[in-house]
């Protein structure tokens, strides 16, 4: 697959305010930078140890964005440059992320992770505990993250009416809190939804940002 073609293409036909993170895990070294000399900048990582190798070994105006459950105990590796952790999903990760960016003296972004999708396998808030999250006096008290919007993954089906339901109901939470009073630490200005599958019908929804990796880089090799 010619990687350079494929972001053009994708660069070309996203809507405006739609941004492509290129899905680069299990990719190596040499295929992500395909990527870069295509002026791709934002890549996203599913694994910690696999990240900070990528980090450590590529050109430092990446932008690296935590993609995959992330653990709270490998915070602390990525605490100084990742540009955006997509995959919240608990409070405890939350203090931690607070807890190591200000370590790094920095404050870092971040995504709350709805489970949208049928399979429990997936990862996420229910839209209840968001709202319980964002009332809650401990959380106000994390002053070094700053929640930037909102990420799902549908349920892996050839359904696209399901998908479209799962990818509007999404939506319809991110419009709900921008109209709630929320701490200054959160602001809805992105929405990561759609993978190589079903990134159509994710930007139909209102997605501002598709993570992508097959589409560009060919099927993935899984570790």
């Amino acid at each position: 697959m010619n990687i350079k073609n494929s972001i053009t293409k994708f660069s070309q036909n996203l809507p405006p305010g739609c941004k492509l993170v290129a899905v680069s895990k299990t990719k190596p070294i040499e295929r992500i930078l395909e990527a870069y000399q295509a002026n791709q900048r934002i890549f996203g990582e599913n694994k910690v140890q696999e990240l900070v190798a990528k980090y450590e070994a590529l050109p430092k105006d990446i932008d690296w964005h935590m993609i995959g459950h992330l653990q709270s105990n490998k915070v602390k590796y990525i605490a100084s440059f990742v540009s955006l952790i997509h995959s919240v999903d608990s409070m405890k990760l939350l203090q931690e992320i607070n807890k190591q960016a200000i370590k790094a003296n920095r404050s870092i972004p971040c995504l709350l992770q709805v489970h949208i999708a049928e399979e429990e396998t997936k990862f996420g808030f229910s839209e209840e505990e968001v709202f319980s999250l964002l009332h809650d006096e401990n959380f106000k008290k994390l002053q070094n993250i700053k929640i930037i919007g909102l990420m799902g993954m549908a349920t892996l089906t050839q359904d696209s009416n399901q998908i479209r339901r799962e990818f509007k109901s999404l939506k319809s939470l991110f419009e709900k809190i921008k109209l709630l009073t929320i701490p200054s630490t959160v602001e809805m200005k992105e929405l990561s939804i759609g993978m190589s599958g079903d990134y159509k019908i994710a930007i139909e929804e209102g997605s501002t940002m598709v993570r992508i990796g097959s589409a560009i880089f060919g099927a993935r090799n899984e570790q």
